[in-house]
């Protein structure tokens, strides 16, 4: 079953899976969906702090029971974390994912810790999801372009198919064409040996930025995923930001490192994921990679009526 875009007067749930919440970027955040003609929906714990890890929004199982009431909910049409930061690798097995793969599918949104959640719900419910910006961030109030690419993404995919960024460069040349899989690097490689992960990324376009993780600790993340097998028959490589991964030189070495002996073209940062201003990604879905020209092209709008309309 597709996933639909969203339409003025659709209701659209926000979730705490990982970080406490700054109330006052969320409203800034808020106020933006509202202008898009959505109804937002506040879970009973969103606004929650843990009682002993102020990281955390809450305790577990009730940024389970938030994230998973929204899904069920046949009344809301998309979920939208509000923030990464810690903590949805401490939820993700308290889920019911036999009664999420019952209920009708609907967008999810987010990114950086979010990835713990693309990569379940794209393993056991079969359905794309968006690596995207989340309203309870700085990047999502004060970047117009990060919101916009968002709203379209939503509301208007036909228009999101090819993607590309102002820096995105071949750091190897060539075209493959893949399932778009990944996210943020080290959540990626904290995920390799846990229930559902998957065996590797093979066929795959593989999606990788992450933040604040310097040179060296970026070689041991993909040495993680190298010897794990994740990177067994990847497709492709498509790198996003890395703020504050300096130097900038350094991560490229790495990246070259691992993946030029590969035989697969990598693209250097097509603008996803923690910068200044960001693009919407989906995943899960079937894409082409050029590095030569610096675009990820969908075969498909990542939603679309039932009709196709």
């Amino acid at each position: 079953m597709p996933l639909r875009p969203l339409r003025p007067g659709d209701r659209v749930a926000l979730a705490a899976t990982s970080g406490a919440i700054d109330p006052v970027r969320l409203a800034l955040g808020t106020d933006i969906l509202r202008s898009w003609g959505l109804d937002v929906v506040v879970p009973p714990h969103l606004h929650d702090t843990h009682p002993t890890l102020s990281h955390l929004a809450g305790t577990d199982a009730h940024r389970a029971a938030d994230l998973q009431a929204a899904w069920l909910d046949p009344d809301i049409d998309a979920v939208l974390c509000a923030r990464g930061g810690f903590g949805a690798h401490r939820m993700v097995d308290l889920l019911d994912w036999d009664a999420m793969r019952a209920a009708e599918p609907k967008p999810l949104v987010g990114f950086s810790d979010v990835t713990v959640l693309h990569e379940a719900v794209t393993q056991r419910l079969g359905i794309p999801t968006l690596y995207g910006p989340m309203p309870g961030t700085t990047v999502f109030s004060t970047d117009a372009a990060t919101a916009e690419h968002l709203r379209r993404t939503l509301f208007e995919p036909a228009g999101t198919t090819v993607l590309t960024g102002p820096d995105a460069t071949a750091l190897v040349p060539g075209r493959a064409h893949g399932v778009l899989m990944g996210g943020c690097a080290s959540l990626l490689a904290a995920d390799r040996g846990t229930p559902g992960a998957r065996p590797s990324f093979a066929g795959g376009l593989l999606l990788l930025e992450d933040v604040n993780e310097q040179p060296y600790q970026l070689d041991r993340i993909l040495t993680q995923l190298r010897r794990s097998g994740a990177l067994d028959g990847v497709a492709g490589v498509v790198l996003g930001s890395w703020d504050s991964c300096d130097p900038l030189d350094g991560v490229r070495a790495v990246m070259l490192d691992h993946f030029g002996g590969l035989g697969v073209p990598v693209l250097w940062e097509l603008g996803f994921g923690h910068c200044p201003s960001s693009i919407t990604v989906p995943l899960g879905v079937p894409a082409t990679l050029d590095a030569d020209v610096g675009t990820l092209t969908l075969d498909a709008p990542v939603l679309s009526s039932p009709t196709g309309a």
